[in-house]
């Protein structure tokens, strides 16, 4: 062993700046390990400011690089030429996919992983979802409820900052929020004709972790209405790991950061029955060093840390490291995720609206809820908003010559759009496991994903596809089209479990403090212990369970416990 430290936390992400962040307060000696290469906050952002014209594809990309570099990465939203070094090589890190398995493994190795790129739609959970498993049998029961996560939500959103309206929705809680970001007139008009015709639903601004009120004690600036977060924020207007928790977690003086540092495996002592550190592969050498520590956390994104527990193998743990239950790499999930409804809206169009917002709106779940029964399980919600295109919307229309010109000089007709996110039931098959045969650049073995959507996320799908239509038309909108058909598993990126949460250890992986029971000084924060996916986006009850669980691992250590 080269070093000692108190804890050892895996991957710089989200939650992996969160975990850095609280144990480095707890007065622990941390180090942080990232695969990936270092990016300072504000130095490592080289194409934020950068104009089109600056870029040699003017933002497009070169599509011959994406076929043969970046096949997957490609298809996501977040990826064009300014943002595309954030996001892996796929032919450097490949996966498998089996039987008709279509899923997009969407990833970041780098300093501050996904929380640079990230979508920062930041909504709590309730019991409503926390209950699910144990009201309807799917799944294993969460071993929290919203009254355990609730302070800890508090201080997440307290830190991070986040903008949002209070609504007093039980199946989507109020938080610690900055001022809301403005809906446009489109949407205010939604929102109006939801609140008269269904007074169970509710449209409101995206509750997003981008500043509109400064906050200089942190060296952080309000939201500039850019909108090219992707690219890195040198104002730190949103939160990352690099613009917030690392330099909360360096400001202790506890903290040790190591990048180009691949974590093969947690290395675990059967005597103590405890994990007494990790093996460490340089990505630049491939040379191999050990760190020892007390505890060590997993923080490296959902597949990857179950990934690293199931290359962890021992006499005392054959089929993974923590794995006892047999269930570590089971019950992955995604959100089903599709365009519910796009349409046009008339008689707006002497408004418009200023500024790029960062942020678009939300429909939270109103299907079984109270009075509402369907013959499917769980609810799906809508985010999306309304627009108007610029002339750029002339490279897919009909024209010709000057009448065609002086149409582009106005901008278009109102759209008003939904995409549908459907919660997706844990299930058994759906699972990753390795590869041992094939080997990615680092020297790890390839991750076999075997995943599909079943009938209930496509009931879920079509019912929703089928109320967006009817809310956009009785608000007087003309539907152009909508889907009930999911995109591939991965698309909302939102990959989470296979190392779940629950009460039970010959069914679970992890406790209600995210610790294992198997090995008690080993902790898994990220989306790998989630126990099933709601419908709201996932990052901020990460971040609650990261703090609340890195909170609970420093008392254990000090007690002598873990």
């Amino acid at each position: 062993m080269s070093e000692q430290y108190d804890a050892i936390v895996v991957g710089s992400g989200i939650t992996g700046g969160w975990a850095a962040k609280t144990l480095c307060e707890q007065g622990l000696k941390v180090l942080l390990l990232e695969r990936g290469r270092d990016l300072p906050h504000r130095s490592g952002y080289k194409n934020e400011m950068k104009a089109p014209w600056e870029l040699p594809f003017r933002g497009e990309g070169d599509q011959a690089f994406l076929n043969e570099h970046q096949a997957v990465q490609q298809h996501n939203i977040h990826l064009d030429e300014w943002t595309q070094d954030y996001w892996v090589k796929d032919s450097d890190h490949p996966y498998h996919t089996q039987n008709d398995t279509a899923f997009n493994w969407y990833r970041g190795y780098h300093l501050g992983g996904r929380s640079i790129m990230w979508g920062r739609q930041c909504y709590r959970w309730s019991d409503t979802d926390f209950e699910a498993n144990l009201k309807d049998g799917h799944g294993t029961d969460w071993p929290v409820r919203y009254s355990d996560l609730k302070r800890w939500y508090d201080k997440v959103e307290a830190f991070i900052g986040v903008s949002g309206a209070k609504e007093n929705l039980s199946q989507l809680p109020d938080g610690q929020f900055q001022p809301p970001m403005a809906l446009t007139p489109v949407e205010t008009h939604m929102r109006e004709h939801i609140a008269a015709h269904y007074p169970d639903r509710r449209l409101t601004i995206g509750r997003t972790a981008n500043l509109t009120e400064s906050k200089p004690e942190e060296g952080r600036a309000a939201c500039q209405n850019r909108y090219i977060c992707g690219r890195g924020c040198s104002y730190g207007a949103y939160f990352s790991t690099q613009s917030s928790t690392l330099p909360a977690a360096m400001a202790t003086g506890n903290l040790t950061v190591k990048t180009d540092a691949v974590v093969e495996t947690v290395d675990y002592d059967p005597q103590l029955k405890r994990a007494r550190g990790v093996t460490v592969i340089n990505r630049l050498d491939q040379k191999r060093t050990q760190y020892a520590a007390r505890m060590v956390f997993l923080c490296a994104g959902a597949f990857n840390s179950v990934a690293l527990l199931q290359r962890s193998v021992s006499d005392a743990f054959p089929q993974g490291l923590a794995n006892n239950s047999g269930v570590l790499g089971k019950y992955i999930m995604d959100h089903a995720s599709t365009l519910g409804v796009a349409s046009i809206m008339p008689g707006f169009n002497d408004h418009y609206y200023y500024g790029n917002r960062p942020t678009g709106i939300v429909i939270p779940r109103f299907v079984n809820m109270g009075e509402d029964k369907r013959e499917f399980l769980r609810g799906f919600s809508y985010q999306g908003g309304a627009y108007r295109p610029s002339w750029s919307r002339g490279t897919n229309m009909p024209g010709l010559g000057h009448s065609f010109k002086e149409n582009l000089r106005q901008p278009g007709d109102w759209k008003f759009v939904l995409t549908t996110f459907a919660e997706c039931l844990p299930r058994e098959g759906n699972a990753i496991s390795q590869n041992w045969q094939a080997k990615d650049a680092d020297g790890l073995p390839v991750l076999n994903i075997n995943f599909a959507f079943g009938k209930n996320e496509h009931d879920l799908l079509s019912a929703a596809k089928e109320e967006a239509a009817a809310m956009v038309a009785k608000a007087g909108g003309h539907v152009l089209f909508g889907s009930d058909r999911p995109n591939p598993g991965g698309s909302a990126i939102h990959e989470m479990g296979g190392a779940r949460m629950g009460r039970d250890a010959r069914t679970s992986v992890l406790n209600g403090y995210n610790q294992s029971h198997d090995v008690p000084n080993l902790f898994v924060t990220d989306g790998a212990a989630m126990a099933s996916s709601a419908c709201q986006n996932p990052s901020l009850t990460y971040m609650a369970l990261t703090a609340r669980a890195a909170t609970y691992a420093a008392e254990q250590l000090r007690a002598g416990r873990v």
